[in-house]
């Protein structure tokens, strides 16, 4: 496991992907205490659920669509969407002045 300053990643970005892309953790740290750990995405931590808590985070925040933020699960659209539900996130996000235009448009 490497350690990387935020001075670091400007100047070592490429290092740190590198290292995710080996399998390597790496802790990002300022003033020598951790701020993030930065782990490589693969198959164990899509299976762990760490890929679909960020897909449905990312979705919430509105960052990816639906079909992006399940592909990022690795799961069906069908499958995220039933997350979502569990989840009391709605898949359809409209905002007042869109749901009164939706309204006015079905009758």
């Amino acid at each position: 496991m490497n350690t990387f300053t935020l001075r670091d990643l400007r100047e070592r970005t490429e290092e740190l992907v590198r290292d995710a892309e080996a399998g390597q953790l790496s802790v990002v740290t300022k003033h020598g205490r951790p701020v993030f750990v930065a782990v490589p995405f693969d198959k164990t931590l899509v299976q762990s659920g760490v890929g679909l808590s960020l897909a449905i985070k990312l979705f919430k925040d509105d960052v990816l669509s639906v079909g992006k933020a399940a592909k990022l699960a690795d799961c069906s659209i069908a499958r995220f969407t039933e997350e979502l539900s569990k989840q009391d996130i709605p898949v359809v996000q409209y905002s007042a002045d869109e749901l009164e235009r939706e309204l006015k448009a079905i009758g």
